[in-house]
């Protein structure tokens, strides 16, 4: 899928980018980007969330997506290999929720590239794969706010709506 700015509404942007599904060889690419999403959020909240160790997290992105249990889709120029943004995605199901529906654990687009459609790129595609999939949703948390508003802005402009309250963990 080749999508470009102007495809969802940006004026200024004349950025063409492809869009892929990644590959269990995609693995280390994919631990990468995580790892710089989850050091940023880190980084801007001061507070130590996350215990990172890329090698696990690259050794489970090859399990989950060969399991078929983790898709993520990259964004890349078309002249260019290395990613500029990822999208993960999993699926659940709820009551609640009337059915199956995604859940989005990791967004990212690296830095130089934000506010250039990238992100809305990125969603469009995962839109569509769940209604191939025959979801009811798709679910996101933000990071902190109000650190992350522009985070939470960039979903809002996707089309999410506020659906709950915070997002709470307990570690097993």
């Amino acid at each position: 899928m080749i999508l470009s700015g102007k495809d969802l509404g940006y004026r200024s942007i004349v950025l063409n980018v492809n869009i892929r599904k990644a590959t269990a060889n995609d693995a280390g690419s994919i631990s990468a980007m995580v790892n710089d999403l989850l050091q940023e959020v880190m980084r801007e909240t001061n507070v130590p969330s996350f215990d990172v160790n890329v090698d696990l997290m690259k050794a489970q992105a090859r399990q989950y997506i060969e399991a078929e249990q983790y898709v993520v889709f990259f964004a890349a120029l078309p002249d260019r290999e290395e990613p500029l943004g990822l999208l993960s995605v999993c699926e659940c199901c709820a009551l609640y929720a009337g059915g199956k529906f995604g859940v989005i654990p990791e967004c990212y687009v690296r830095q130089d590239f934000r506010s250039q459609g990238i992100g809305g790129m990125l969603m469009v595609a995962v839109k569509e794969y769940g209604k191939q999939k025959s979801w009811k949703r798709l679910e996101v948390t933000t990071p902190p706010l109000p650190t992350f508003r522009r985070t939470f802005s960039f979903y809002q402009k996707v089309g999410f709506d506020v659906s709950g309250g915070r997002k709470l963990k307990v570690l097993l």
